[in-house]
């Protein structure tokens, strides 16, 4: 009952911050960080979608290195699992990129819907597997146990650089079995 109760509402906090993204997006997110500078076009829905595919293949193919790549040299990161916001490419690859990467070796990251954008704002559903076989970065130990968590990120790219992200999800699952294994 619990785990039911827990997946339903996991289920309609990540729906909700979903139609907040698409809100925020639509009612200009960007005055909210700061006009972005006059360089460049904004990027095209059908380009995003190849951007966004490129940056979780980085992932998916655990180069920290190529992922941070894609980000902004000062970008700014929001995620749950850093429990702080963090300010450059070097301190998201290693706080967040990286320390994934070793406690959870076999991380995937998929896209479950296109992405919805507004000029140079970006947000997505998506879906996180893994199982967690290493400590965490804030010395949590390692479970073992293999986890699915759905969520949604924001991004506001420039040039095809991520300017800013913020990853909304229970960090908490990750640390679970998913419901029903």
């Amino acid at each position: 009952m619990e785990i039911g109760l827990h997946r339903r509402s996991m289920s309609v906090a990540i729906h909700r911050a979903t139609l907040l993204a698409a809100a925020l997006l639509f009612a200009g997110v960007a005055a909210a960080f700061g006009a972005p500078p006059e360089r460049g076009a904004a990027p095209r829905p059908q380009s995003v979608a190849a951007f966004l595919d490129a940056y979780l293949a980085a992932w998916n193919a655990h180069d920290a290195e190529r992922a941070a790549g894609m980000l902004d040299e000062h970008v700014t990161y929001d995620d749950g699992r850093a429990g702080t916001t963090l300010k450059g490419r070097l301190a998201a690859q290693q706080a967040v990129i990286a320390a994934l990467f070793s406690a959870v070796p076999d991380f995937a990251w998929r896209r479950v819907a296109p992405p919805i954008v507004a000029g140079e704002s970006v947000a997505f559903q998506w879906v996180r597997t893994g199982t967690n076989t290493g400590d965490w970065s804030d010395g949590a130990k390692k479970t073992g146990k293999a986890f699915e968590v759905r969520g949604a990120t924001i991004l506001r790219l420039h040039d095809y650089k991520i300017l800013y992200q913020g990853d909304f999800y229970d960090p908490a699952a990750m640390r679970a079995a998913p419901a029903g294994k």
